[in-house]
């Protein structure tokens, strides 16, 4: 697999990343332990070295699966984690007072049985603490050698750009896909002004772009996309038209919805790194086949002309966690 560098940080990772929040957290019950480092091995096996994970994925306990996982290969790979909610938990509130995004470091070094996070990210913009602050608290962690890299998640442009005159922002992470566009607005154009890397979490717009999913699917009762409004029975029915336009795509380059959804976001810009996350080998071996296609500018241009003609119907988020989104 190649590598991409995320903006002009020095920070390269493989082109395609690994997602292993879904092991433990979100999407139903937790994977079995042994099946879930199978599968963060095999995809190291397969080329990833990008790994991401965070404090709110089971509370420490992705963290350390992650840590189990890639112990053996620590020095071979990028680990990413996460740090800003109240106990941990999403559900619960912002925090990213600098005492405790020195706890949430302290807890991830050891959960990950190492003494480096390679990329640490604000999970959230917490309005009641400066993001100089919060710059600043990340600025001595590296100074200190406990931290490698700064990055934010679902961070606005205001956000961004203060932080960053701080401390370098290596990468932002964000939700981006056919499915959810609108860092193209803002985003996009101020994190290539700034050289920041983009991390397009739920490149497969959770599951929906893959294909496998319809109007009559049901999800596990502890799965979160049953209080996502885009995923509402009648969401998912009136928005099976841009599932209808993947799949025909798919089929013109012998491949598959999720393997052109991914190579879709790997053309937009070369600086954009996604980590699909999955449960089950088949899907990763298929996700990581994706590298492996290039979308020819015309067809690029067809399918941002397709795109534009299909309203999304839904909130991405309920009402309960719209203030978790960007500032």
């Amino acid at each position: 697999m190649k590598t991409r560098h995320l903006g002009s940080s020095g920070l390269t990772v493989s082109e395609l990343g690994f997602g292993c929040m879904g092991l433990s957290h979100g999407y139903g019950p937790a994977t079995n332990e042994s099946e879930a480092i199978a599968l963060i091995q095999k995809a190291y096996d397969l080329g990833i070295t990008f790994f991401d994970t965070a404090e709110a994925y089971g509370q420490g306990a992705n963290e350390q699966l992650v840590g189990k996982a890639l112990h053996s290969v620590r020095d071979k790979v990028v680990i990413a984690t996460k740090f800003g909610f109240v106990n941990g938990r999403n559900t619960d509130g912002l925090d990213s007072r600098p005492k405790r995004i020195r706890q949430v470091a302290e807890n991830s070094l050891r959960y990950l049985q190492t003494d480096y996070i390679d990329l640490f990210y604000q999970h959230r913009v917490d309005t009641n603490v400066p993001v100089e602050d919060v710059a600043g608290t990340i600025k001595d962690l590296i100074a200190e050698g406990k931290v490698k890299y700064f990055g934010m998640s679902e961070a606005g442009g205001q956000s961004i750009r203060r932080a960053h005159a701080v401390q370098p922002v290596a990468a932002l992470q964000s939700e981006y896909s056919m499915f959810w566009r609108e860092p193209e607005k803002e985003i996009i154009p101020l994190l290539e002004e700034l050289g920041i890397g983009f991390v397009p979490f739920s490149p497969l717009g959770k599951g929906f772009l893959t294909g496998n999913m319809n109007a009559n699917t049901e999800f596990d009762k502890t799965d979160w996309r049953n209080v996502m409004p885009r995923f509402s029975k009648e969401n998912r029915e009136a928005n099976q038209t841009i599932v209808d336009l993947v799949t025909k795509i798919a089929a013109e380059h012998n491949a598959t919805p999720a393997q052109i959804a991914l190579a879709w976001l790997l053309a937009q810009k070369p600086w954009i790194v996604p980590i699909p996350g999955t449960t089950k080998m088949t899907r990763l071996e298929e996700n990581i086949g994706g590298v492996n296609i290039t979308l020819p500018a015309d067809a690029l241009a067809t399918i941002a002309k397709a795109l534009d003609s299909i309203t999304l119907q839904g909130e991405r988020y309920p009402a309960i966690l719209a203030g978790l989104q960007g500032k």
